[in-house]
């Protein structure tokens, strides 16, 4: 088979032979230097993302290597911007264009893959009315101590994020519940929209005001530990390098009012650069909604990661 400069191996930087292995740490590190949140480029990105769902996938790689050979197989077009939705979907005129300043996050949700392009007889990673819903699994009982108490306050979260951030980012999709894939604990939630993943943890504390340094929480002069999200952000990027992953940490106060407790944040890295923030309620709902919808094709449901992410990613 004859390779031209912009094949699916050429993109991975992979030989014909490649292994499944091979492509899926090939694809890792593309992803991370392409991925625009990272500072790559989107065109460049949407290469690399085409390529590892063709050769990743059997009998896509099978008929890409046929057509391919005999010099009529697909590559990916030159210039064209990840955001954009497979050729033919009917919601490509919803899907943001680079140049283009309308932020799309309140638009109706884009699945990539769209359900109706799927191949004759091939089965979705996920039934299409699962990736519909915009809020999946509730806090549930784990172990003895505490129990009662911690899903009240999760719960408290989940249904602020559902009645403030769900209906503005139609696309956005919350997963509560999940085992970490780095250690024995939990992710009390998960909200993936587009290409961004936020995965958040609660906590209830008394009012005051409260200090945030990037990895110490304080009150009165004394340190109060939230929950450790850091190494879980940083294995959750490792799994889902095609994602800009982060962590937070909301915190509410015994009256339910959302701008309490106060919470000064005292930098110790660059803005933008921190693995976790600690936040009220209100500041969660600002934060999440600015994070998310800021992020490339915000309007997207990525159902291979919607899939991984429903399956417990482990």
């Amino acid at each position: 088979m004859t390779q031209g400069s912009s094949s699916h191996y050429q993109v991975l930087r992979l030989p014909v032979t490649a292994t499944d292995k091979e492509i899926k740490v090939a694809y890792r590190k593309a992803a991370r230097r392409a991925h625009p949140d990272h500072g790559g480029d989107a065109a460049v990105f949407r290469q690399v993302t085409l390529a590892y769902e063709t050769l990743i996938d059997p009998k896509r790689r099978a008929a890409y290597d046929r057509s391919y050979a005999h010099g009529t197989g697909a590559t990916p077009t030159e210039g064209a911007h990840f955001d954009a939705p497979a050729a033919g979907s009917r919601a490509s005129a919803t899907v943001h264009r680079p140049n283009s300043p309308r932020n799309t996050a309140g638009d109706a949700p884009v699945y990539v893959p769209p359900f109706e392009d799927q191949e004759s007889g091939s089965v979705p990673l996920i039934p299409a009315e699962l990736a519909a819903r915009q809020v999946h699994g509730m806090p549930r009982k784990r172990g003895i101590f505490g129990a009662e108490a911690r899903i009240q306050r999760e719960m408290r979260t989940v249904q602020l994020i559902s009645r403030q951030i769900l209906p503005a980012i139609p696309a956005a999709r919350l997963i509560n519940g999940l085992q970490s894939p780095a250690d024995n604990s939990h992710i009390d939630h998960a909200l993936l929209s587009g290409y961004r993943l936020a995965l958040i943890g609660s906590m209830l504390l008394p009012k005051g005001a409260y200090a945030w340094n990037g990895s110490t929480l304080t009150h009165g002069g004394r340190a109060i530990a939230p929950p450790q999200l850091a190494h879980i952000v940083r294995r959750m990027q490792d799994i889902f390098p095609e994602l800009n992953v982060t962590g937070w940490t909301v915190i509410h106060s015994p009256d339910g009012n959302l701008h309490e407790p106060v919470i000064d944040h005292h930098r110790r890295s660059p803005r933008g650069h921190e693995t976790v923030q600690v936040v009220n309620g209100a500041g969660l709902v600002r934060g999440l909604k600015e994070f998310l919808s800021s992020g490339p094709a915000p309007n997207t449901v990525n159902v291979p990661a919607l899939a991984r992410l429903l399956r417990g990613m482990h």
